[in-house]
């Protein structure tokens, strides 16, 4: 498994010949805009799309590299409805606990407290995302979200390997709060911060995350730059 960050919630994974892009906000994300990584490199040979919720800066580019693709978009039963009539073809509409089984890997949503719509229009629960590589490295995205007790459960029936974690406050979770999450429920090898940086009223950095996780194999993303997992 290959993770390469593009800014924001944004990031894309390579399993064997599968590659996801999971909440593609490239247009209109300053981290991305700014960071001169060309967008149709960032996107090429996406065969599936995870999303873990509505809101469009994590909607992104989906309807747009969907149709470029042809890839195949996981989302909530809503939302996957809502990206069918603006022409997206290729649909795995999916509730809360239910998992789709691909060539390569499996996908699960999870919960996540947190809202979903775009412009009024309600797209169903937000969720976090397992991305579990068949015989491999399994993955949590937890989405936007606060903490929650049954984060334990996730642990517990999931195992995952890597956490991406939300830190940058105020939409989110902030970096005590998730360092905390880390820590209380989960066994993670590697711990990803997202979610920081990108608008003013988000934390800037990861550095108040990085000293509440007293040195818990944080990795933090360098944009564009692919690591394996």
């Amino acid at each position: 498994m290959k993770l390469t960050w593009y800014g924001h919630s944004t990031f894309r994974v390579e399993i064997a010949d599968s590659v996801v892009l999971i909440d593609p906000f490239l247009k209109g994300n300053p981290s991305f805009e700014d960071s001169g990584i060309n967008w149709i490199s960032a996107v090429a040979d996406t065969t599936h799309i995870a999303l873990t919720h509505g809101h469009d800066d994590h909607l992104g580019d989906t309807v747009e590299i969907a149709s470029i693709n042809q890839a195949v978009v996981f989302a909530a039963y809503e939302l996957a409805l809502f990206l069918g009539s603006k022409g997206v073809k290729k649909l795995e509409p999916m509730g809360q606990g239910g998992r789709v089984n691909t060539e390569f890997f499996s996908l699960a949503l999870t919960h996540a407290q947190h809202s979903s719509s775009s412009n009024g229009a309600y797209l169903g629960t937000a969720c976090g995302v397992i991305l579990e590589e068949h015989g491999g490295t399994t993955l949590y995205h937890m989405g936007d979200t606060d903490a929650f007790s049954d984060m334990k459960l996730i642990q517990t029936l999931y195992k995952p390997d890597i956490g991406i974690v939300p830190i940058g406050d105020r939409f989110t979770m902030g970096a005590q709060t998730a360092a905390y999450a880390c820590k209380e429920f989960f066994d993670f090898k590697k711990v990803i911060p997202c979610h920081f940086g990108t608008f003013q009223n988000l934390d800037q950095n990861a550095d108040v995350f990085v000293s509440h996780m007293d040195g818990r194999n944080v990795v933090i993303p360098q944009l564009g730059v692919a690591v394996d997992l």
